[in-house]
């Protein structure tokens, strides 16, 4: 590590203050939203924490999740008019503990109205180009769409390859075949083949995924349809995923319910749908939206590679 745990926790503490400055120069509202909730999250990929609620059986449903993001409820108050906004706190997710990453960490999520997610690309760069300045560093911005960064990486067509196509640059791993699907060796692929080429004071941005990868961003048609989202890479480390949100309560059930599908067929536990927010998501404004790792983004700006080196302590000692 390149600095003293002192000298990490100032960082942490300067790199918040020019968060909030970024947004109040930008009129975009801090707010603060519940993390624990009756509803939790159906991605397959994650795993919540969940706890159990001791009083009087009035006050709502005893099972409670820790949120993996305040997503559903900032979401709400965009349907609720609140217009722009941000929320910089503590999340969870179950199972993530290792080198670089953390079961508690901090997430930065904000929403602009009115814009798409191409939009949204250019001020998540500029956000990073700013922490980055902060320390006296510069990053070359590279822009690339989805299918054009396996083109120019790999020569393959992630739309049209075969699964055996698409296993074949990853032979060397040995990994097993068991289970995983198309969108599972194009996610391979990047974390291991593509990934490790960014270098390390490049900024490169993701954009136009495949629609079987929408998660929870509007599909735009054509041939073939595309997801409207984006993933910001600082070096090899993920930072930021952002969406041109989806604000179709119907289709968006849709997809929770396919994610419980996928669990059941994982053998993992169904998630409850949060009806809170598909009671109102309709009435959510055409927006774009993305989530930030701050821990990623401190590892980044104190040029380490181990997550606790920017935490005050670490999962194990907490």
């Amino acid at each position: 590590m390149t600095m003293s745990p002192r000298a990490a926790l100032e960082l942490r503490a300067r790199l918040y203050a020019l968060l909030r400055a970024f947004f109040a120069e930008r009129g975009v509202l801090e707010v603060e939203t519940p993390i624990l909730s009756a509803a939790g999250n159906t991605d397959a990929n994650i795993e919540s924490f969940s706890s159990t609620f001791s009083g009087h059986v009035d006050a709502g449903a005893r099972e409670r999740w820790l949120r993996t993001s305040p997503e559903y409820p900032l979401k709400r108050l965009l349907a609720a008019g609140i217009g722009d906004c941000y929320e910089l706190g503590r999340v969870f997710r179950n199972g993530e503990a290792g080198g670089q990453h953390n079961p508690e960490f901090t997430m930065l999520e904000w929403y602009r109205v009115g814009w798409d997610h191409r939009r949204l690309m250019s001020e998540t760069i500029a956000l990073v180009e700013a922490a980055l300045a902060m320390r006296g560093r510069r990053a070359e911005v590279v822009v690339t769409s989805y299918r054009q960064l396996f083109l120019d990486g790999l020569g393959i067509d992630p739309v049209h390859a075969s699964i055996d196509e698409l296993r074949a640059p990853l032979v060397e791993f040995g990994i097993g075949p068991e289970g995983l699907g198309h969108d599972d060796w194009l996610d391979l692929l990047i974390t291991h083949k593509l990934q490790p080429m960014f270098p390390r004071d490049r900024i490169t941005v993701i954009h136009d995924y495949p629609a079987s990868q929408c998660a929870l961003a509007k599909i735009r048609p054509g041939e073939p349809p595309l997801a409207e989202r984006f993933e910001l890479y600082l070096g090899r480390y993920e930072l930021a995923n952002g969406y041109h949100e989806l604000n179709d309560a119907a289709e968006q059930r849709v997809r929770f319910e396919r994610d419980n599908v996928v669990r059941r067929g994982r053998g993992q536990r169904e998630i409850p749908l949060d009806e809170n927010l598909l009671g109102v998501l309709d009435a959510m404004p055409d927006c774009a939206g993305v989530a930030l790792g701050v821990e990623r983004l401190l590892m980044c700006l104190a040029d380490t590679d181990a997550i606790a080196d920017v935490l005050a302590f670490p999962f194990s000692e907490a």
